[in-house]
């Protein structure tokens, strides 16, 4: 018979349980989620496991990390469904807060981010992200006392946000990265792929397709700038909106001109009609 998920809906409830699970000698993982999950997270539940014998889910969408013009109301909110995929999978814990319990009334504290989390890319576009992401991960890891956090490539930039700012920070938690789980055509997996139109769903698999291609063109030795700009504009033509398409710094995420500054990681963003889609790839 299937286990039935713990719900903690507030700080010490988790805790409680978290300080039990530490006296047994059992290690805790957190996949922290914003909902509306999918096979990906699945795969990030599947990967926690591998580290921990406890594995809790937090779900939460967080206000700070929208901007006022973005999907914030309307972002998909489906718990009882979440619930019953993670009770099928077998996580130990859901942690369920309300907007009082994470952000109680005189909050008054941000962290402030420099390195990966201002060079450009995200950033650039939505200044006031990574300040909400940090702020709210830095809460959910002091509040869990996880040994272990596993996040998702496909949000590459915020990866290597968090992982700089938990080592900067002495917060006491290993990150573990986990690769983009991919539909067959490659499509990244994305609680907001819901959002595409029939015909958006169809052209999507061309962003993963053009960095490919992008990437082939670099391993091959072709002058970067040029094999950049020219997939910019192969990615325009196919009816996207582009943000950006920049080839960087695996690790610190910082301009590469060649090759042979790499590694090198491959990051993308970009709108089909309202819907917009993030991914990397490593060259």
């Amino acid at each position: 018979m299937m286990a039935e998920v713990a719900v903690f809906e507030t700080v010490a409830a988790m805790r409680a349980a978290v300080a039990g699970w530490h006296a047994a000698g059992e290690a805790v993982a957190l996949v922290p989620t914003m909902g509306a999950l999918h096979d990906g997270h699945v795969a990030l539940v599947a990967e926690a496991r591998k580290h921990a014998r406890r594995v809790i889910v937090s779900i939460f969408v967080n206000p700070t990390q929208f901007a006022p013009h973005e999907d914030f109301k309307k972002y998909p909110r489906t718990f009882e469904g979440d619930r019953a995929r993670l009770e099928a999978i077998g996580a130990d814990a859901i942690f369920f807060p309300s907007v009082e319990e994470m952000y109680p009334a005189g909050f008054a504290t941000r962290v402030l981010l420099l390195g990966p989390a201002a060079v450009g890319l995200e950033d650039r576009f939505r200044p006031t992200h990574f300040e909400g992401v940090a702020t709210i991960c830095c809460k959910l890891f002091t509040q869990s006392r996880a040994d272990f956090a596993v996040f998702g490539e496909k949000d590459y930039q915020q990866l290597q946000v968090v992982t700089r700012m938990a080592r900067d920070l002495d917060l006491g938690i290993t990150i573990v990265p986990l690769a983009t789980i991919r539909e067959a055509d490659g499509l990244a997996m994305s609680s907001r792929n819901r959002y595409l139109a029939p015909e958006e769903r169809a052209l999507a698999p061309a962003l993963h397709q053009a960095m490919q291609a992008l990437a082939a063109r670099i391993r091959n030795g072709e002058p970067l700038a040029v094999a950049v700009s020219e997939t910019q504009m192969q990615v325009i033509g196919a009816g996207f909106e582009l943000d950006y398409l920049e080839a960087r710094h695996a690790w610190t995420l910082a301009p590469v001109t060649a090759l042979a500054d790499g590694p090198i990681r491959i990051l993308v963003a970009a709108r089909i009609g309202a819907t917009r889609l993030i991914d990397n790839i490593a060259v």
